[in-house]
């Protein structure tokens, strides 16, 4: 299968690369490159439209799908330009393909910037994003929520809307709740790449649940859809850290000279960083068949897409560690470039469920036929 960006998404990522490089965090830390042009990034993307590159021509967007929003997601985490993108993108995706009209109209803005929505799809402990604990009740036309969810991105009054994950009658599904809603209380915590986050306690909260019918109208293929949509947001956003990671010590080794010669000539040196190459080009060809098996709602992206999810998780981590350690002493500097790479590898690896468990999902749906296991 042929991968190459056609000329549309190409001058996406072109445009992308050129607002992220002017709001990266250059030789900030981890923590004040999400605190500055934040609010300033996600405006700047609006007007540029691409914030909506994946959604439908009647909801504002290019109507591009899901391809066209990896390239910017990979922009970002390439330069890891603080802003909470693919929470929005996920929650913009599940509003305009799920959400009842009344709710579409009243919540989805992510193509021209307003309001903002985020997703609360993770729980404390070992819980599988799959399989929700949070509890939620039918009461009269609508539903009730009770649970906690952990580490909701845009946590707090940043959200308009709230896209949570909740099981009714052991049966997953997806919810959509008011950020301020009454029995919603945030608490804010911190997350490995310091990013605004907070936790969610509901307690008895109306929600409209996404998706009542059969089959693919069903709730808990609402859900599943867009859980897909979410790691394959995570995937895209490691893919460039990872790229971004390896361009920094690409860079550090060609200067830094040891024994009168660039370190970047050093055998040793050259393997890590092919090694490195090599798990950044195996990833990006999981995630471009998994982005292209959710696009055309194929029968083995239940598979392709835990394939990519295991890949940015396992080399993700692999990659910031090599680049890291080839930074030699500097690379532990927190106010040092290398070590923000670390801590957003280290935070996407962990998002959505960690590799043992991504592959422990992976297995049963082989064993069960579920979908094709061969990636072609």
């Amino acid at each position: 299968m042929d991968f190459t960006l056609d000329e549309t998404a190409q001058a996406a990522k072109e445009l992308a690369a050129r607002i992220f490089a002017d709001f990266a965090a250059g030789p900030e830390t981890a923590g004040s490159a999400h605190a500055t042009g934040d609010l300033r990034l996600r405006s700047a993307l609006a007007e540029a439209g691409l914030l909506g590159l994946h959604l439908p021509a009647e909801h504002g967007g290019a109507d591009l799908g899901l391809a066209a929003a990896t390239v910017v997601l990979e922009e970002q985490g390439r330069v890891t330009a603080g802003a909470p993108l693919w929470p929005l993108l996920t929650a913009s995706y599940a509003l305009a393909h799920f959400a009842p009209e009344p709710d579409r109209l009243a919540w989805l803005g992510a193509a021209d910037g307003a309001p903002r929505a985020t997703v609360a799809l993770e729980e404390f402990g070992p819980a599988d994003p799959w399989a929700p604990e949070a509890v939620a009740q039918a009461a009269g036309d609508g539903w009730r929520l009770s649970g906690t969810k952990a580490a909701v991105p845009l946590g707090g009054g940043d959200a308009g809307a709230v896209l949570v994950s909740a099981s009714a009658g052991g049966r997953p599904g997806l919810f959509l709740v008011d950020a301020l809603a009454p029995g919603l209380a945030w608490e804010p915590t911190s997350t490995t790449d310091l990013a605004p986050a907070a936790n969610l306690d509901l307690r008895d909260v109306p929600a409209t649940r996404l998706g009542d019918g059969d089959g693919d109208d069903g709730a808990e293929a609402v859900l599943a859809a867009v859980l897909d949509v979410a790691v394959l947001g995570v995937c895209a956003t490691q893919i460039g850290v990872m790229r971004g990671a390896l361009a920094l010590a690409a860079s550090y080794l060609s200067q830094r000279h040891q024994f009168g010669r660039p370190l970047a000539t050093f055998q040793a040196v050259q393997h890590k960083l092919a090694d490195c190459y090599m798990d950044i080009e195996a990833t990006a060809v999981t995630l471009w068949q998994a982005v292209s098996d959710v696009d055309e709602r194929a029968a083995r992206r239940a598979t392709s897409v835990p394939v990519a999810q295991w890949w940015s998780a396992q080399a993700g981590l692999d990659v910031v560690h090599r680049t890291q350690h080839l930074h030699g002493g500097i690379g532990l500097d927190i106010d040092f470039p290398a070590h923000r790479f670390y801590l957003w590898a280290r935070q996407l690896a962990g998002t959505l469920g960690a590799d043992r468990d991504v592959l422990t999902r992976l297995g049963d749906r082989i064993a069960s036929g579920e979908s094709e296991w061969v990636l072609r």
